[in-house]
């Protein structure tokens, strides 16, 4: 039945984990949609004929109805609407929440092209390469205008705003290749703004890697493990000159703890500290400064890629469960004046 009414339907294939369960409740909004309109044209219909016009001056009866009936024909119609709101919203909150194992890829939309960067150094263009029956978790934004990365085959769709960062996720379910297009009108040649997302079995995915001959880490601190890379890029780009790892607040907030947490700002919102968050804490500071903390932390923008951006989220996800435990008392330090990121003295 599916296949028929995917056929009926013209869709493409469903080659995510949670495409068949959104072309579901496609059939469903569509079939009740269809019901309810040839149920009012029937009615119409019977109408016209039992109560045409007769004889000269006769008036047409009064029809009247039950307050009951009223009741129960507009809660049914409520009803359904709120049904389907309710699985719909479900299925966008298990979409737009990636699992705790998902692979990390930071796209970046610009006109008129799609640039991947993975978390071990390697970059694409215009071309997504994932294995299969793996999470992948996209973090996206755009450099110039709104696009919207859109995987039919995936049931996956997500605009992209200059100066913001949103997650979702996939897990492609069969080999293949499936076209990425861009579903916001972005300018001249938004029609040739098109990406393939090219999904491999195991073996061919791991030749893939080696054949890119991809370099997992900068300075040769390689050795598999993403968390181990960030921690050196923290390292390298100065990061521990204002963070702490030990739960004790310095310059900036203490990374200990701080992934998916809640976060109170200055301007009196809280946010949760996921992928979005943490990547905007990089590349605009400014924007979510945390409560308690000056403002005083460059922007990285331009200065730190994707894949390093990628590996510092890794490293501040590997201690969410870590103690406050200060090793150290940190002397009183005034926070510097904001300016150029620094490299770390020797």
């Amino acid at each position: 039945m599916n296949e028929l009414l995917r056929a009926l339907l013209d869709l493409p294939p469903q080659a995510s984990t949670y495409a068949r369960s959104v072309d579901t409740l496609h059939y469903c909004v569509i079939a009740a949609t269809m019901l309810g309109a040839t149920f009012v044209f029937l009615l119409a219909l019977y109408f016209l004929v039992r109560h045409r016009q007769g004889a000269p001056g006769e008036l047409t009866p009064r029809l009247e109805t039950s307050a009951a009936t009223e009741a129960f024909i507009a809660a049914s119609i409520l009803g359904l609407f709120l049904a389907f709101w309710v699985v719909g919203s479900i299925q966008y909150d298990h979409m737009m929440t990636p699992p705790e194992d998902a692979m990390p890829v930071y796209v970046t939309g610009k006109q008129w092209m799609w640039k991947f960067a993975y978390a071990d150094g390697h970059q694409t263009m215009d071309e997504l390469v994932v294995p299969v029956h793996r999470p992948i978790k996209l973090v996206m934004t755009s450099r110039d205008v709104i696009h919207s990365f859109y995987v039919p085959a995936f049931r996956m769709k997500h605009d992209v705003v200059p100066g913001r960062y949103y997650t979702a996720w996939f897990e492609a379910t069969a080999p293949g290749e499936y076209p990425i297009e861009c579903a916001e009108y972005c300018g001249t040649s938004h029609s040739r703004m098109l990406g393939t997302v090219r999904v491999l079995g195991d073996e061919d995915y791991r030749r893939w890697l080696d054949d890119s001959k991809i370099a997992r880490a900068r300075g040769g601190d390689d050795d598999g493990d993403l968390a181990v890379i960030g921690r050196a890029v923290a390292a390298r780009r100065a990061c521990f000159n204002c963070h702490t790892l030990d739960g004790q607040p310095h310059i900036g907030p203490t990374w200990a703890r701080l992934y998916e947490s809640r976060v109170p700002l200055t301007d009196g919102r809280t946010v949760v500290a996921d992928d979005g968050y943490l990547t905007r804490s990089m590349m605009d500071p400014q924007a979510d400064v945390v409560a308690g903390f000056k403002p005083v932390m460059p922007s990285y923008r331009g200065l730190l890629p994707e894949p390093e951006v990628a590996a510092l989220v890794e490293f501040i996800r590997s201690l969410r469960e870590a103690p406050f435990a200060p090793t150290v008392e940190l002397p009183k330090v005034e926070p510097l004046s904001s300016g150029q990121p620094q490299e770390p003295r020797p």
